[in-house]
């Protein structure tokens, strides 16, 4: 089972009961608080034996004085036959009120501590720690896979709204979830009897001064003239028991924060004394840390905390619920043992059962019979001729969660004569590019299995790809065969165009700038991701032309908190979706949805930005400059054509530039004379301040045409190759990433 799962099902069987508990920690971390208000604390230099000569002074009939955890100093003795209890002030001794041990009901304690069920309750909490424990490291697993590592924990969570809140409390909360369920267990330990606190019996002592005949007895010393008691500092006090009157064998009772001790009533001699165990230090550690008992400020804190396991709940709740709508599944599945083609399908977001599903159905249609199935079912049946699998790579280059073992049985199993062709898909904005599908190709040949096509890679889940793997599959099957992908389309929301800013660009292919505004959603949009998430510049806006089902994709030049959205489109020739975006006036309408583009995100950063971009390519690099609130130091190369047919968001660059937000910009135009040619020829002329700026720790980002962006890369190597650095280096550092198209 691996963390998804585990984390899945403890929270979906577990989470009611860790609700209550956390909500009744919530409400319990407000006695510490309450208790903090009602009484002054003693100072930090007063000594108990002076505590006692105040108290006896104004309560003559105190028994026992005890420092409560927050500090403050309790008396409970007799006044007449009336047992009382009442705050005192340590300065002089003053009666300040009753004390009341806990406002709260009785029960929400039981409750918290055994769920009302007594003895068995309390296992029950027990186990519930330990479940929240196990659900808190699963926790910071998948998040760590689903932010790309800890220098990435602090960056920009993306997705619907409940996967931002259930993501971004558990990064602000998790490690004190992780510390209250190691606490409890901690405490539990000694509830239920598995870990002894005290030292053992307590010393029988008796506080006797011989006598001879004749003498009669002596009178007992008062407690201010006790010398362990002048010693002894209240801060490290816990409760002080007076002797009894009656009883002239009884003696003085100290408790402190490092043991306990006797003292005699008469000589003022110390019987003995007991260290306290290193467990009872342990438990005293954990009732602080798991109630805030002496520190209201952790108290509150433990209040948020413990408040916001509802929220976890139900965000997760809600995720589940979503994805399970939304499983994916193949339908027309031939029954396994009569299949003769066999596809199997690794995918994390579901978005690859899309490709498969296609591949089902074509090879349906001519003939075959065919069986679609999760990786991790991997298996060959006598009547298998062809089988395929389609395999997404997740996070740093893993397998899907659900196909996590899903190599290590292929690699037990005893190669066969049946050809297994693998299919994968990636970003190319991350290192590990289909790493997971290389991986399967490379131990499926070392084991001997044969293949029909060799390994392909699908980029950004490209349908135009996939359709020419299609016609090689066809031409190697020897019939005919149309891989007619369409994506599952998410929800969308409706834009209205609002302005356009437009460029002649060259003949017949016109250019312009569109801002759409930027709709209002509902919580419950927000919550299933529908419609427009938060999102940032240099991710995805997917737009389905008319007469099309396929949706093209442009690169956002805003964010969301700008409060639009603006693209940069030009003409493509007999472009269906660019002729109909271009034909928009303000107040039209399109429909539209968010895709993250994680890889090309630009983090938080106080180092240097390199933004390298040609034509409309400098549309998401503009919408990172827009956003340069801290003034990171952005250096910007833009290559076009002609400054005055196609310098996008010319103005706004210049204007960025005296704002600060923009370091440095070098424009280069190549259809104009002097224009400077090309953006990798600015480069090379600018190769010593390159150098310097990578040296420092750059970040770069390139956003243009395939072959720019491939002449870019091979100008930076020859750059950099005096620092003994490579773009792949850098891509390896998650420092350098491309947008291209």
């Amino acid at each position: 089972m691996g963390w998804k799962a585990i984390h899945r099902w403890l929270g979906l069987t577990i989470g009611t009961l860790a609700v209550v508990l956390g909500l009744t920690g919530a409400i319990l971390a407000f006695d510490p608080v309450q208790e903090a208000w009602q009484a002054p604390a003693a100072s930090g230099d007063l000594s108990v034996a002076t505590l006692v000569e105040r108290v006896t002074r104004t309560f003559p009939g105190a028994e026992e004085i005890r420092r409560v955890p927050s500090g403050a100093i309790v008396v409970f003795g007799f006044v007449g036959d009336q047992a009382q209890a009442h705050y005192v002030d340590p300065a002089d001794g003053r009666v300040l009120g009753a004390w009341q041990p806990s406002a709260l009901p009785r029960w929400v304690k039981n409750l918290h501590r055994s769920l009302l069920l007594g003895d068995a309750g309390r296992w029950g909490a027990a186990g519930i720690a330990l479940a929240m424990a196990l659900i808190c490291v699963s926790a910071l697993v998948l998040l760590l896979r689903r932010m790309g590592g800890w220098r990435q924990l602090a960056s920009r969570v993306r997705g619907s709204l409940a996967q931002r809140i259930h993501v971004v409390t558990g990064r602000v909360v998790l490690a004190v979830l992780f510390l209250t369920s190691l606490t409890a267990l901690t405490m539990s330990a000694s509830t239920l009897g598995l870990v002894a606190l005290d030292a053992g019996t307590e010393p029988e002592v008796v506080s006797v001064v011989p006598l001879t005949t004749g003498q009669t007895a002596p009178h007992a010393l008062p407690g201010a003239q006790l010398s362990m008691l002048k010693s002894l500092s209240v801060r490290d006090l816990r409760k002080l028991n007076f002797p009894d009157t009656a009883d002239p064998e009884d003696t003085w009772k100290v408790a402190t924060g490092q043991g306990g001790g006797w003292i005699d009533s008469y000589s003022g001699q110390t019987l003995a004394w007991q260290d306290i165990t290193l467990a009872q230090r342990i438990y005293d550690w954990a009732m602080v840390l798991h109630s805030g008992q002496g520190a209201w400020p952790w108290a509150v804190v433990l209040g948020l905390v413990g408040a916001s396991v509802l929220l976890f709940w139900l965000s997760g709740v809600f995720i589940w619920w979503q994805a399970r709508r939304q499983a994916p599944h193949a339908t027309g599945n031939s029954p396994l043992a009569q299949a003769d083609v066999l596809i199997f399908v690794a995918s994390e977001g579901g978005s690859t059962w899309g490709f498969a599903q296609a591949l089902h159905d074509a090879l349906g249609h001519s003939g075959h019979r065919v069986h679609t199935r999760a990786l991790e079912h991997f298996q060959i049946t006598a009547a298998t001729r062809q089988v395929f699998v389609l395999a997404a790579t997740y996070g740093e280059g893993q397998a899907p969660a659900h196909a996590s073992h899903a190599l290590e049985r292929i690699a037990t199993l005893s190669a066969g004569t049946v050809p297994v062709t693998v299919l994968g898909f990636g970003d190319r904005q991350y290192p590990a590019f289909c790493a997971f599908a290389e991986a399967l190709e490379k131990t499926l040949r070392l084991k001997g299995w044969p293949a029909l096509l060799p390994l392909e890679s699908i980029h950004q889940q490209s349908s135009q790809q996939f359709a020419r793997w299609g016609q090689s599959l066809a031409q190697a099957l020897g019939e005919p065969l149309v891989l007619d992908y369409v994506p599952r389309m998410p929800p969308t929301a409706a834009l209205t165009l609002i302005s356009r800013q437009d460029y002649p660009g060259l003949v017949d292919q016109p250019t312009a700038i569109l801002r759409f505004a930027w709709p209002a959603q509902g919580v419950g949009d927000r919550l299933r991701g529908h419609g427009l998430a938060h999102f940032a510049a240099g991710d995805l806006v997917g737009i389905v032309p008319p007469g099309s089902a396929v949706p093209r994709y442009y690169s956002l030049a805003s964010g969301w908190e700008d409060g639009f959205l603006e693209i940069c489109v030009r003409q493509m020739p007999g472009g269906l979706c660019s002729t109909h975006l271009l034909g928009l006036k303000p107040g039209d309408h399109i429909a539209a949805f968010i895709r993250s583009n994680a890889g090309f995100a630009l983090p938080r950063t106080r180092r240097p930005v390199l933004l390298i971009g040609a034509g409309t390519g400098v549309a998401p690099l503009a919408g990172f400059i827009r956003r340069n609130d801290r003034h990171t130091p952005m250096h910007l190369y833009f290559g076009g054509r002609d400054p005055a047919r196609d310098y996008y968001f010319g103005p706004e660059i210049q204007q960025w530039l005296g704002e600060g937000r923009l370091a440095s910009v070098q424009t280069v135009f190549s259809r104009v004379p002097e224009g400077g040619g090309y953006v990798q020829d600015a480069l090379r002329r600018d190769a010593e301040h390159l150098r310097d700026l990578v040296a420092q720790g750059a970040i770069v980002r390139v956003c243009g045409s395939r072959v720019m962006s491939h002449d870019v890369a091979e100008t930076l190597d020859a750059i950099l190759a005096p620092l003994q650095l490579s773009v792949a280096q850098l891509k390896a550092k998650e420092r350098y990433a491309e947008d291209v198209f």
